[in-house]
């Protein structure tokens, strides 16, 4: 596959949900994002859209599928500059996008040299519904106002960092070799996700949810069995964080 192209990962004749291909640029330092535009019935919402220097790349994709004017939804996981660093752009490119992040959060975001006024949504901690996707709370699974979004009628859980995987000689976009890709997640896991009360707190957000397919913000997609594997990974993971902290 040609890696910086979109690659769709579900399709109908109402809803797409779209991986926006990918840039491993100097600027980066070798650090591996993935965004994500779902478009349904012709209206857009993009996740995490991600820093400056890929914004070229990421608005040539998402206008492949959508037009700026009908997005309407961007929503930001958490406060990383790899996820927001290009607010600013999308506040002039996405005319009628509304921006959704953490309640937390949203105060630092003038920084960022955006006029948001009127045009973000405080999302509580207890998490809201947008139109079809839910914001799930994962608070301290990476950062102490997270969300998580499932789009409820593709059935794919975008994860954020939870499921980054640091490559080192291979990537590839979908998790084949589960057993494997766990050597490529263990370390930033472990260091990033605060307690495994965290974990367990999650865990009970999520049950019931049908998921089809774990979209993370770094790494590899999980599909099927590699989506449920990936879950009960997480479920065993024993001491994280505060936990190694002596």
């Amino acid at each position: 596959m040609k890696v910086h192209e979109p690659n769709i990962i579900f399709e109908d004749d109402k809803h797409k949900f779209i991986w926006l291909g990918l840039d491993e640029s100097e600027n980066e330092k070798g650090i591996l994002t993935n965004q994500y535009l779902i478009v349904h019935e012709g209206k857009g919402y993009l996740l995490d859209p991600g820093g400056y220097f890929v914004f070229e790349r990421v608005y040539q994709n998402v206008t492949r599928f959508v037009k700026p004017e009908n997005i309407v939804a961007i929503l930001y996981s958490h406060q990383d500059p790899d996820v927001i660093g290009s607010l600013n752009l999308w506040v002039d490119l996405a005319p009628n996008a509304t921006f959704y992040a953490s309640a937390l959060w949203e105060r630092f975001l003038p920084h960022l040299g955006a006029e948001l006024k009127g045009r973000i949504v405080d999302i509580p901690d207890e998490g809201m519904t947008i139109d079809f996707i839910r914001a799930i709370p994962a608070h301290f699974m990476h950062s102490p106002g997270n969300f998580h979004y499932y789009d409820t009628y593709a059935k794919i859980y975008f994860s954020g960092d939870l499921g980054a995987a640091i490559f080192k000689d291979k990537w590839y976009l979908f998790v084949e070799d589960f057993e494997s890709h766990v050597k490529l997640m263990e370390s930033f896991h472990r260091r990033y996700i605060a307690s495994k009360k965290a974990i367990d707190i999650w865990l009970k957000k999520i049950e019931g949810l049908e998921i089809n397919v774990i979209a993370p913000q770094h790494g590899a997609i999980f599909e099927g069995e590699n989506a449920k594997k990936f879950i009960q990974w997480l479920r065993n993971l024993d001491r994280v964080g505060l936990d190694l902290m002596e």
